[in-house]
């Protein structure tokens, strides 16, 4: 008996047919200049963040103690499932895009928009947050230097400290300089931008593992007890919190449209970067619960305020510098998702052709990036951390879902396909992914849901607006 056939569809579930997606490679502007370990270098880069230098000592000190280690595997082992699911996408249809592409191609054209559309939002306002984030510690760093910044350009309206006047903020510039400044870094060409994002990542890698050579000698055993001081239920809540540390290949799978022979390297770079950077989440976890009590820690600053509290000052401003530097590989590998994503949503005839000009010499599609940051500039200059933060999350959750979903329809529909990968425990592997991304979803707040509802409608106007008459499958 044949296997049964994945039909093209018509009207809003028509669907590009996965033969045209693989085949088209020549029709694309971007260049192929990506190898194995600078895809790699990208993934951990967008894995490895605030996640480590801050996230975990703030759930450790509010919701697991020293289990935060365990909320750290529980959402690793969740990221694996859907990473799993990407890493057999990524080999078999290796396309700009990333989930926007697997479920346009699985799913249908408006399911591929809508996700599409999502991720623009998403990956646009993590950059801002992070740019945010990143200038908190700038301010503070040049501070101890005794260099007093004007007052007028330290943070976004309404976002003045104690004992700043209100009004006083008129816009946080130095996010809005990074912002542009990886803007600018994207635009001087894939393997130019790939250098600095490899150097930037060995430099924070570097300090990930000094962190660890050296905090090792300070660990008091006594500060693992108790283990769950918030009972195992902390843990948990922990993972749900710490899930948003573990993800960062889904934006690094967009480049595969710019990998040498994506085929082969972007499953094992996925792989490799999840499981490179849980490793060092895990050993960080224990040095720094180890290090200092759980109750002690600084959420804000959690190993160079360990350090400082163990007599090591100079070692905790050095690790505060690196990870200034090392967070800027966040910004790198979501501002590089978010371009080219709607490079392929504007390919795919679903925005303006305009959007998917590549430079004719650098060969990445520059007005995009400019767009983008821009508009990521935008939101951290003028929206606190807070209000920008709710903007990101639920999207990547619906991507994970998507995804997960199109490799079980795909591997029953398609099994003839040739893949260089394939998710092992299909389709349970795939389905702990949905399980555990649909849990998360029940987390966030009906403010959340009420921007991504918003959100979702404007998206919709615009593809039955324009998008579905203009779509290269409108035939």
């Amino acid at each position: 008996m044949s296997a049964p056939s994945l039909q093209p569809g018509r009207g809003i579930f028509r669907r590009k047919p996965i033969e045209t997606i693989t085949s088209d490679g020549e029709e694309t502007g971007l260049s192929k200049s990506l190898g194995l370990w600078q895809l790699t270098a990208i993934g951990v880069g967008g894995i490895i963040g605030a996640g480590i230098f801050s996230l975990a000592g703030a759930v450790a000190n509010e919701k697991a103690g020293p289990a935060v280690l365990i909320s750290f595997l529980i959402a690793g082992i969740a990221s694996a499932a859907a990473a799993f699911s990407y890493a057999e996408f990524a080999g078999m249809i290796p396309k700009a895009g990333s989930a926007y592409t697997y479920g346009y191609a699985v799913l249908g054209e408006v399911v591929g928009w809508l996700i599409g559309w999502d991720l623009l939002l998403e990956y646009t306002a993590i950059v801002a947050v992070v740019a945010i984030s990143i200038s908190g510690y700038f301010n503070e760093v040049v501070g101890y230097i005794g260099v007093d910044l004007p007052v007028w350009m330290l943070g976004a309206p309404g976002t003045e400290e104690e004992g700043v006047a209100p009004g006083s903020y008129k816009i946080n510039l130095f996010a809005v300089l990074l912002c542009l400044f990886i803007a600018f870094m994207l635009n001087l060409g894939m393997k130019s931008a790939a250098r600095f994002e490899t150097f930037l990542v060995y430099l924070k890698v570097a300090v990930v593992l000094l962190v660890i050579g050296v905090g090792a000698f300070y660990i008091n055993t006594g500060n693992y007890t108790p283990f769950f001081p918030f009972g195992a239920s902390g843990a948990i809540t922990g993972a749900a919190t710490v899930f948003f540390a573990v993800f960062g290949y889904d934006a690094m799978s967009t480049a595969a449209e710019e990998s040498k022979e994506a085929q082969k390297h972007m499953p094992k770079a996925i792989l490799y970067s999840l499981g490179f950077s849980m490793v060092l989440y895990v050993l960080a976890c224990l040095v720094l619960t180890g290090m200092i009590p759980f109750d002690q820690i600084k959420g804000e600053s959690a190993f160079a305020s360990a350090f400082t509290d163990v007599g090591l000052p100079m070692l905790g401003a050095i690790i505060g510098v690196g990870a200034i530097l090392g967070i800027l590989t966040v910004m790198f590998t979501f501002m590089l998702g978010v371009t080219r994503v709607g490079y392929s949503m504007s390919r795919d005839g679903l925005l303006p052709a305009w959007f998917s000009k590549t430079h004719p010499v650098r060969k990445v599609p520059t007005r995009f990036t400019w767009l983008i940051g821009i508009a990521s500039a935008v939101i951290a200059g003028l929206l606190p951390i807070g209000e920008a933060a709710e903007l990101t999350n639920i999207g990547i959750l619906l991507a994970f879902v998507i995804v997960c979903a199109a490799v079980i329809v795909l591997r029953y529909k398609r099994p003839d396909l040739p893949r260089e990968f394939k998710t092992p425990g299909m389709p349970v592997v795939p389905i702990i992914g949905i399980a555990f991304s649909i849990w998360l979803v029940t987390f966030l707040a009906w403010e959340t849901w009420l921007r991504f509802a918003g959100w979702f409608a404007i998206g919709l106007i615009i593809y039955f607006a324009y998008g579905y008459r203009k779509s290269k499958m409108n035939s």
